[in-house]
């Protein structure tokens, strides 16, 4: 069976696991642990422990379970409650960490309740805050403030010095193809790829490396970006020529400016097909545009099979 691993965090990678988990590939996801905003940012202050959000949410686009036991783990209390719009995924994530102390114990546990398809690790154990530095020389601190400031980032740093989890750097080598999701740029795969040991790991892989890019530039952070210019970004940091091919989507976003803002896009990003050859990056383009609950989204099938037969036609 390949061996995939994929970086990402947030929703974009979520999306993507809940169809490449239907394919028969041995899948280890690679979650970034630095988000400081809404429960899991009150959760990292309060017990000081890494981000649980992201980790919660690529268990749950792994699970195996019944649509009702998954509904459960996402219920969120009300804002106006004593546990302050906590999601159940994240306390008892949170509870786990209490009691054995890190991601490594406590992962498994959780993976087996809920009969996760394949391994979820997490970049780190340490928790740290992504800090981005914008054009002007700002720093900004925290990746919610990120977000929330849309300034133009040219660099990011960890808060300190993290410890990559080991297994991460073994997962890579072992790799037959590397996937850099969907997602934010900035503050879900840079966070995994700033690290020098993964930047170095990746470069000495000899796994095929493939990006799904965005369907949405970014307000402030990818304006005007084609699909050029996010491959280059990455290759910012893992070295140029690394990415050997990218899924881009080429139908037409009709969504209304609602579902847009929504989805905290601006414009759909635009396949420069040309340049990509230049480049000599494969373009596997298909109509992925949907509108799921409310949001723009991959479509996670279809997305997920343009990845399967690239991987199986490399062979």
């Amino acid at each position: 069976m390949k061996k995939v691993v994929i970086f990402g965090g947030g929703s974009g990678l979520s999306q993507i696991l809940k169809g490449l988990k239907l394919f028969p590939l041995d899948i280890t996801a690679v979650v970034s642990v630095s988000d400081n905003g809404s429960s899991t940012g009150s959760l990292r202050e309060e017990f000081s422990i890494p981000a649980v959000g992201d980790i919660t949410k690529v268990l749950l686009a792994m699970s195996t379970e019944s649509k009702g036991v998954i509904d459960l783990f996402n219920y969120r209390f009300s804002k106006e409650s004593s546990l302050n719009n906590h999601s159940i995924k994240n306390l008892i994530m949170t509870a786990l960490l209490e009691m054995k102390g890190d991601f490594a114990h406590s992962l498994p546990i959780l993976s087996d309740l809920l009969d996760v398809k394949g391994t979820i690790l997490p970049l780190t154990e340490d928790n740290v805050d992504l800090i981005g530095i914008t054009r002007d020389g700002e720093r900004i601190v925290g990746e919610a403030e990120i977000t929330e400031a849309r300034s133009k980032i040219v660099d990011l740093e960890y808060s300190k010095k993290i410890k990559v989890t080991p297994k991460v750097l073994e997962a890579i080598k072992k790799a037959d193809l590397i996937v850099f999701s969907s997602g934010s740029l900035i503050t879900s795969i840079m966070p995994n790829i700033i690290v020098p040991e993964i930047q170095e790991a990746i470069q000495n892989s000899k796994a095929k490396k493939l990006y799904i890019c965005n369907m949405l530039t970014q307000p402030g952070e990818t304006d005007g970006f084609k699909v050029s210019d996010h491959v280059k970004f990455i290759e910012k940091y893992i070295g140029d020529g690394q990415i050997n091919a990218v899924i881009a989507n080429s139908s037409k976003i009709t969504a209304n400016m609602k579902v847009l803002a929504k989805s905290e896009g601006k414009d759909a990003v635009s396949i420069d097909a040309s340049k990509l050859h230049k480049m000599g990056v494969t373009l596997l383009a298909d109509n992925l545009f949907k509108v799921e609950d409310g949001y723009v989204r991959h479509d996670s099938l279809k997305t997920s099979y343009l990845v399967f037969s690239y991987i199986m036609n490399e062979e």
